[in-house]
């Protein structure tokens, strides 16, 4: 056997081993968007933390699709920290609107580590209710959204409860490749783990949990310097003999990149959380990159009926079950529009992916920080900055 041969075996791994987790993430659809989402009377008073940190794009029907939910007694704080956003305006016409809804609180906070759990820690200060729900800025609900997340923590050994997300609002191309990267590749996997079990997660973009066990855990602060916060949460809460329930229930998330830069640095961004939250686990995922390999393979072999062979099966396998999960589970119409950019998405996230692997440094809102092999924020340049200024409530 020479050389070019054991390279040629070496590519089929990922090409078979993607091709199988594709089909395997069908199965799992089928049989998690088939339970039926929890009901129930448990109707208790909720508070909403809504980190905000500018105008983004969509960001007053998002709040509006909070402010206008069918449900009884919420609270709704929206954090903020620069006295300068420019989502200002409309936040405090907002809470002029909603005066018994909205709570408006800006603190003046630079991020010296994990800049959204800063706000969230600004937002707990004036939060009323046991029930709490972090719902991000770019996040849009459905009218029955509080009533589905909340109602799994009726039981008491249920510590969190996430619902999934789809992208959603792509304008432009790069936009579109953000969407699959939720829609195509993120929501299939987070749902193939929930089936199997093969890993525990909390997806932060949409939680809901207690008061009293976040209390428990050391409390908001105490997960500052973690770049995934939400899966440290979840950690923790499973620490306290608490069980994450995750609700067929989706929300949208707004695709909103001006730019192919700033969605390719948003990407790099994604996987250097995910390698930070499960580093065995994503540096394994690329055993299941079936497409990119399978070009490489093709490659190798100069494009011969071989190669091309392979090539068209993984491809014809990742558009189909896509294709599937998008339409019949998601009910993602844009999604499918966009799966003609998949192998694209899907070549370029193989170089994100070792790119993650590599740089132990990310820019989060314009600010530079380092990362440790643990997963750690480093400050910026050993700077400290207090969380202790002064709130303002509007």
């Amino acid at each position: 056997m020479t050389l070019l041969d054991i390279i040629q075996d070496l590519l089929l791994i990922p090409v078979a081993g993607g091709t199988v987790f594709c089909l395997l993430c069908v199965w799992a659809a089928a049989r998690f968007m088939s339970q039926p989402q929890a009901v129930g009377n448990y109707r208790p008073p909720i508070t909403v933390l809504k980190p905000v940190y500018g105008l983004d794009k969509g960001l007053e029907e998002n709040l509006l699709s909070l402010c206008r939910q069918d449900y009884p007694d919420y609270q709704i704080v929206i954090g903020v920290q620069r006295t300068t956003d420019p989502a200002l305006p409309l936040l405090r016409r907002l809470a002029q609107e909603f005066p018994d809804r909205i709570t408006l609180v800006v603190k003046p906070s630079e991020p010296v580590v994990n800049g959204k759990v800063q706000n969230l820690v600004n937002a707990l200060e004036h939060a009323r209710h046991e029930i709490l729900i972090i719902s991000d800025s770019d996040v849009r609900l459905a009218p029955d959204y509080l009533s589905a997340i909340v109602a799994p923590l009726a039981d008491g050994n249920v510590g969190y409860v996430c619902t999934l997300y789809r992208s959603a609002g792509a304008d432009h191309w790069f936009e579109k490749l953000e969407l699959l990267s939720l829609n195509a590749d993120f929501l299939p996997s987070l749902i193939f783990s929930a089936v199997t079990g093969v890993a525990d997660f909390c997806i932060g973009a949409s939680v809901a949990f207690r008061a009293s066990d976040l209390k428990a855990i050391g409390g908001m602060a105490a997960l500052g310097d973690y770049l995934v916060e939400d899966h440290e949460l979840g950690r923790r809460l499973v620490g306290l003999g608490k069980r994450l329930h995750l609700s067929p229930h989706i929300v949208e998330i707004t695709a909103d990149y001006p730019t192919f830069s700033t969605w390719w640095h948003h990407q790099i961004y994604w996987d250097q959380n995910t390698w930070a939250a499960n580093p065995v686990g994503f540096t394994l995922t690329i055993l299941t990159r079936a497409v990119p390999f399978a070009v490489i393979y093709a490659a190798v072999r100069g494009f011969d009926m071989s190669g091309l062979t392979v090539l068209g099966t993984a491809l014809a396998v990742r558009l189909i079950s896509a294709a599937i999960i998008s339409a019949r589970y998601l009910h993602d119409r844009e999604g499918l529009g966009a799966l003609w950019l998949l192998p694209l998405r899907d070549m370029l996230a193989l170089v994100s992916w070792y790119i993650a692997l590599t740089r132990r440094t990310f820019v989060w809102r314009g600010h530079r920080f380092g990362l440790t092999k643990d997963g750690r924020i480093v400050p910026r340049d050993g700077a400290e900055l207090p969380l202790t200024v002064k709130a303002t409530v509007p």
